[in-house]
């Protein structure tokens, strides 16, 4: 008799488009507030490779069995724009094999305000009216082998180029822009303060792809 399966996880092909557009907003608000028992903490996260948030947490969150994140903040009413997840915590080590994801995380925001790490695992999303299972939000990269690559080339040759995209695109002027982050519905800027979004019109699933489409950027740009 053989092991069951794992089920497969659901690639960006899979999502309909209101879970893309809910992944979408997720990818481009990587700062916001997570509730653990009756308090508030602002925090600030980013995207693994698998999918999987990442964050510096305090031992009190690890502790927790109630734990909300919201991005970027507390929704007022239900017109305000945020996204609500309901996630658990799975502690790591940087210094153990997962230590790539503390990395990244330096990577866009610096050094953490906590030494403890975790995953986080998205049980269940709110988005507006559109509530959604943990898994629709939780989607591997296809870009993740090719990431670091594309990312060397672009901060490598391109910074000019680069900013000048960000100012096009999201009419911000950043000192030292540094390509940190690639995946199908976009790039991820960072200056000296902060981290851009430049979402991408159309899908890009593979590194040529997204090779173009920076092409096309640079381009319009120039």
């Amino acid at each position: 008799m053989t092991d069951p399966q794992e089920p497969e996880s659901p690639t960006f092909e899979d999502l309909p488009g209101d879970a893309l557009e809910a992944l979408a907003f997720l990818r481009g608000n990587l700062s916001g507030l997570i509730r653990f028992d009756e308090e508030f903490i602002p925090i600030k996260i980013v995207v693994g490779p698998c999918g999987r948030i990442v964050a510096p947490v305090m031992v009190a969150m690890l502790q927790s069995v109630d734990r909300v994140l919201y991005l970027p903040e507390e929704p007022g009413d239900e017109d305000d724009s945020a996204i609500q997840l309901q996630v658990d915590l799975q502690q790591f080590s940087e210094d153990g094999p997962d230590g790539s994801l503390a990395d990244r995380w330096r990577i866009y925001h610096g050094e953490p305000p906590d030494v403890n790490w975790a995953t986080f695992e998205v049980d269940a999303a709110r988005y507006g009216e559109l509530f959604l299972m943990g898994e629709a939000i939780q989607v591997p990269n296809p870009l993740r082998d090719a990431e670091p690559a594309i990312c060397r080339e672009i901060n490598a040759d391109h910074v000019d180029a680069l900013r000048a995209v960000v100012i096009g695109e999201a009419k911000v002027e950043l000192d030292s822009p540094r390509l940190v982050g690639v995946d199908p519905l976009g790039f991820d800027v960072r200056g000296l303060y902060e981290v851009i979004r430049i979402p991408s019109p159309r899908m890009l699933l593979d590194a040529d792809a997204a090779r173009n489409h920076l092409d096309e950027l640079f381009e319009k740009y120039r």
